[in-house]
């Protein structure tokens, strides 16, 4: 173990577990056909892949968290990511659908704690003007994982096969393992969490507000982003090439809103969402008249990324400061709300489309969504607790 390890290393160390459970998230979306077809089940069926990762993490992050209170952050750390390498070794070699969805299953029941714990332990060893920073150095592991991973692990499971995209992620889960029994470390906890204590969290206003505004305004931003290929496809006409051009402009503005927002000092955090949040549902209200002139398309791409993947950073944080009565549950809390936001937004947009909506209605939707974040925003600012953000 090295003794005293800088504050970046241990980041980077937290970046690159990050990043390999970005990519088991969601590297499927590239890989259902092939799923389909190995494992002789409709491609609809292995949208289930994706639905149920993404509530699962909802259902058992906080749960698996609760039940670990008294566990030392770099042991649960390492338990989490060892259980993260055994569940892509099940996918790995799953020799049908069921036992894949299985792996899922093991692999989304660690997503919300080990980023809970990941987050709130950068907070814990960063000065305060940098806490914001590292969350989003942490967070911006899976959006390299969007921009990156997810495109390579595509390409890998084309030309390959799709159960190599998982002994990839599995070698990355080892190397982080190292990387978390060598460099993390021994944080002490100041006292033994209680589990009322923790709980109390989710009655508190500064919680609350922020629970619905990422449940029900920002779970827009999945409303429409489930559909962006499709759009990508019948409005601007694009081929092959210029949707995974388009989804590149996607990650890359994702990284660059990622990091940007992640300078902002805490007592900015409030007014800072709601302007993004503003500003993505401008993008959203303007979409599919932007994808209507091709070379516009790949700006409109890169504009969505930018909104989508500035905010979430901010939003980690906000719930963090908010959550000063559940400091082990707080991390753990925003990774499970949103995904639940992933799910409900997700869904909403397949049921409007199979209701006959056009796409232009769905993003409309998707943008009054987040008109109604920013009212969210707009009353925390009045009512939440200014003197958590000086911690």
């Amino acid at each position: 173990m090295i003794k005293n390890p800088p504050r970046s290393l241990v980041i980077s160390i937290f970046m690159i577990g990050a990043f390999a459970v970005g990519m088991t998230e969601y590297v499927v979306t590239g890989l259902l056909t092939q799923f389909a077809n190995d494992l002789n089940v409709q491609v609809s069926t292995t949208g289930l892949l994706l639905s149920v990762y993404a509530l699962s993490v909802a259902f058992f992050g906080p749960i698996i968290r609760l039940l670990t209170l008294k566990f030392p952050p770099k042991l649960l750390l390492i338990m989490l990511i060892s259980i993260f390498i055994i569940s892509n070794i099940v996918a790995a070699t799953a020799p049908n659908f069921e036992v894949l969805l299985l792996s899922r299953l093991l692999s989304a029941s660690m997503h919300a704690p080990f980023f809970g714990v990941m987050m709130s332990l950068a907070m814990a060893i960063s000065p305060p003007h940098k806490k914001t920073g590292a969350v989003a150095l942490v967070n911006g592991g899976l959006v390299i994982a969007v921009m990156l991973g997810v495109p390579f692990g595509s390409y890998v499971g084309a030309v390959l096969d799709w159960r190599v995209v998982f002994w990839i992620i599995v070698f990355l889960g080892i190397i982080n393992l190292l990387g978390l029994i060598l460099v993390t470390p021994d944080y002490k906890l100041g006292h033994t969490p209680k589990i009322s204590s923790e709980l109390s969290a989710l009655k508190d206003k500064n919680v609350i507000m922020l629970m619905i505004t990422i449940i029900f305004g920002y779970s827009g931003v999945f409303t429409a982003y489930t559909f962006l290929e499709p759009m990508l496809r019948d409005i601007a006409g694009l081929g092959d090439l210029g949707i995974t051009f388009s989804l590149l402009m996607f990650g890359t503005f994702a990284v660059i809103g990622n990091f940007s927002t992640g300078k902002i000092q805490p007592s900015k955090l409030t007014g800072a969402v709601a302007c993004v949040i503003f500003f993505l549902a401008l993008v959203l209200f303007g979409l599919t008249f932007m994808l209507e002139v091709p070379y516009l398309a790949y700006l409109a791409s890169g504009l969505f990324g930018l909104g989508t993947f500035g905010i979430s950073p901010m939003l980690n944080s906000k719930i963090i400061y908010a959550a000063i009565t559940a400091p082990a549950l707080a991390g753990t809390l925003a990774a499970s709300v949103f995904n639940l936001s992933n799910s409900i937004g997700a869904s909403l947009g397949s049921f409007l489309l199979t209701n006959g909506y056009s796409y232009r209605a769905i993003t409309f939707v998707a943008a009054g969504m987040l008109i109604f974040g920013v009212f969210c925003m707009v009353v925390t600012h009045f009512i939440e607790d200014k003197s958590r953000f000086n911690n």
